[in-house]
């Protein structure tokens, strides 16, 4: 009689941590190996952001109009494409691929003034628990496990040392052409955590339950390795409940 092999639950993963922790590298590897599907919840607010950039909804300083911001929420459709593209997901603005636009600088300073606003973010959360409804999705962003995924049967928390935080962001735009000095990097990603963590809506903490992954001196395959093991675990205390 032939063996059945058992078929393992699927479960939501949720990532969160801080800018160039290398989140959606880990999020888009683990997918891969899981066979997951893998959401870059942070792709969503840069396209939130493109779209305020296009409609010049920023002054000189970066300070968004956010209340003709949210007049214009009902003319913002972010989507992700249905197949893979390089091996990812593009995200769509209106229709439209903007992937390689949401990916410099200009948008990445303006990204957590639109990450703000509670209207926003009401509407995207929604949309991202749409996604997980039926598990199987690995998630990563600032608030993913606390809010979107609050019950998510593995959450972690990735942080790095600012320092390599800010040569992996300067390696990344140095190679797209965008050259920055590590001061004006480090001002960067400083300002933003700052942001983050003080916003009013959704501040971007660790969850209680979540575990903390500090990659400063790991490689992408450690990193990869030890969350598989994570997973592993998670998945025996399920089988065996």
């Amino acid at each position: 009689m032939e063996q059945k092999t058992a078929v393992r639950p699927r479960i939501n993963i949720a990532i969160d941590g801080y800018s160039a922790c290398g989140k959606s590298t880990l999020a888009k590897d683990l997918a891969k190996k899981l066979n997951y599907l893998f959401v870059d919840s942070g792709a969503m607010y840069r396209a939130a952001t493109l779209f305020a950039d296009r409609h010049g909804l920023f002054d000189e300083q970066r300070n968004l109009n956010v209340e003709a911001f949210v007049e214009k929420l009902g003319g913002l459709d972010i989507a992700f494409t249905e197949g893979f593209i390089e091996g990812k997901r593009h995200v769509m603005l209106n229709g439209e691929d903007v992937e390689k636009d949401i990916r410099n600088s200009h948008i990445a300073k303006r990204v957590s003034a639109v990450a703000g606003v509670p209207e926003l973010r009401k509407k995207l959360v929604a949309l991202q628990r749409a996604m997980g409804q039926d598990k199987g999705v690995v998630m990563d962003g600032r608030d993913i496990g606390t809010v979107v995924f609050p019950d998510a049967e593995l959450k972690l928390f990735v942080t790095a040392s600012i320092e390599v935080r800010v040569q992996r962001r300067k390696l990344e735009l140095d190679a797209k052409g965008q050259f920055l000095s590590f001061e004006e990097l480090k001002e960067d990603l400083l300002e933003r955590d700052h942001k983050d963590m003080t916003r009013k809506t959704d501040p971007l903490r660790q969850a209680d339950d979540a575990i903390i992954i500090d990659n400063s001196d790991l490689d992408k395959k450690e990193q990869l390795d030890l969350v598989l093991q994570k997973v592993n675990e998670t998945l025996q205390g399920l089988e065996l409940n």
